[in-house]
């Protein structure tokens, strides 16, 4: 009688192994899914955007038609600016200070700059993906307190230093000793900072972006002095950058 019980739990363990093993390989695919979305959004993914050739929105070299160029917010004086706005090229970047791509990125842009000198302009933009980075919208209405109130070139001191070190300088005290830094008021900041006084700045630059095609972080335009824009999805190397400039400067 026990052979028949032990033969007979056998034959269910047998007849359940196989779908054990289904709901392993189901589970796994899932997970590489759900992972694949999430480095995708930090990466600047390339679903809907120019980049890709299966949407019918641009083609192969990343560069928009006429009608989607007319989506990407113009240059003003309003905006964060390293270099002239009548640069021959404009770059102009969507980021998150919290995210670990546009960090890899920031440098890049920095090598752009000397690389090209005048004939670059390095415009940011904020985009805070708040469902992944908890510190990202804090940050960027840290960012607009300081441009307001110590001007330009203390914006960009601040977002040097967060993206120097994003553990340090994420949290609360780390904003304001980045901003102190960057030459703002430490009381002033402090106000701005807990009233998220400029978080509807920062909802319009996100929702510009997001209009344009953005998709995530960094994700950049580059502009020539024809108006014609270039995408450059997420955080490419100096190299791929390089190319896509001169072929705007050449145009």
């Amino acid at each position: 009688m026990s052979e028949e019980k032990t033969s007979s739990k056998a034959g269910l363990l047998e007849k359940f192994v196989p779908v054990l093993l289904l709901l392993t390989v189901v589970l796994a695919f899932m997970v590489g899914v759900l992972w694949q979305k999430v480095s995708t959004i930090e990466k600047g993914g390339t679903a809907g955007n120019p980049t890709t050739t299966d949407t019918g929105t641009g083609d192969i070299s990343g560069k928009l038609t006429e009608d989607q160029a007319k989506k990407v917010p113009a240059v003003t004086d309003a905006d964060h600016i390293r270099g002239s706005k009548d640069a021959d090229i404009v770059i102009v970047e969507y980021s998150d200070l919290q995210c670990p791509f546009c960090q890899q990125f920031h440098p890049t842009m920095q090598q752009v700059l000397k690389e090209y000198g005048k004939k670059v302009a390095w415009v940011y933009r904020q985009f805070p993906l708040i469902s992944i980075h908890p510190r990202a919208n804090p940050a960027a209405n840290a960012a607009e307190c300081v441009a307001a109130l110590a001007g330009n070139d203390a914006f960009w001191k601040f977002t040097d230093t967060v993206f120097s070190d994003q553990d340090t300088y994420l949290t609360d005290a780390g904003l304001k000793t980045a901003a102190v830094k960057a030459g703002a008021n430490g009381d002033d900041f402090s106000i701005c900072f807990k009233d998220s006084k400029y978080q509807s700045t920062v909802d319009a630059q996100q929702k510009g972006g997001e209009a344009a095609g953005i998709t995530g972080t960094p994700g950049s335009f580059v502009i020539n002095k024809k108006g014609e824009i270039w995408l450059v999805p997420g955080a490419l190397p100096f190299d791929s950058l390089k190319s896509t400039i001169d072929t705007a400067l050449a145009s």
